[in-house]
Parts: structure tokens; C-alpha cells; sequence
């Protein structure tokens, strides 16, 4: 069974940074591009951020230039690294694949308080 597990989220102040881990296995994790997403109160999934298996990136423009997304390879781990965190930024987040997701994970709750 495929797995995903997210963690490292929290409660911080407007400006504070977090770090996510996604742990994966394998067979989600090698090879493929893998991506974060948040699902804020009453509104869609959204996509975030994006990393290939060779670590090139990408990044929705709410959050360019404030988070970082890496993988570490050996580890079947994606990280984000958020930084100058806003209120908006509240959601739960997830990762998954960026094309053809398996069953998502639980999730990592980011509450930004202002």
C-alpha cells in the first residue's frame, strides 16, 4: 500500500518559518516529481510547489521567493521549508506525486496567526 505521512507543522506567528517533511515510499517516491499542496478552510486543494527527481523546482506564485522545496533521494523524504509565513498561508498540507497522485496522506496542519 502506497504511503504518504506529513509532518512538521504547527502554530506560529505571522513571519515565522516551518519546515515540512513528507516521508514516502518508495514506489511513489523514486523516480517521480513529487509536489506539496494546501487545502484551506472551505476552498479547493491547491498546488504549491514541485521538485523533480533531479531537483529542479517549481513554485505557485503565492509562495515564490518565501518557501523551498527539497527532496532528499536516499530517504523517500520532500521537505518545504516555509519562511515569512502570512496568515494566508493556513491550511493543511499535504505532498503527492505531481502527476498521478496515490492516496493522500493525512495531512500537516500550518495555522499562521496574525
Amino acid at each position: 500500500q502506497p504511503q504518504l505521512v506529513e509532518s512538521g507543522g504547527g502554530l506560529v506567528q505571522a513571519g515565522g518559518s516551518l519546515r515540512l517533511s513528507c516521508a514516502a515510499s518508495g514506489s511513489i517516491f523514486s523516480g517521480n516529481t513529487m509536489g506539496w499542496y494546501r487545502q484551506a478552510p472551505g476552498k479547493q486543494r491547491e498546488w504549491v510547489a514541485a521538485i523533480t527527481s533531479g531537483g529542479f523546482t517549481n513554485y505557485a506564485d503565492s509562495v515564490k521567493g518565501r518557501f523551498t522545496i527539497s527532496r532528499d533521494n536516499t530517504k523517500n523524504t520532500v521537505y518545504l521549508q516555509m519562511n515569512s509565513l502570512k496568515p494566508e498561508d493556513t491550511a493543511v498540507y499535504y505532498c503527492n506525486r505531481l502527476i498521478g497522485w496515490v492516496s493522500w496522506g493525512q495531512g500537516t496542519q500550518v495555522t499562521v496567526s496574525s
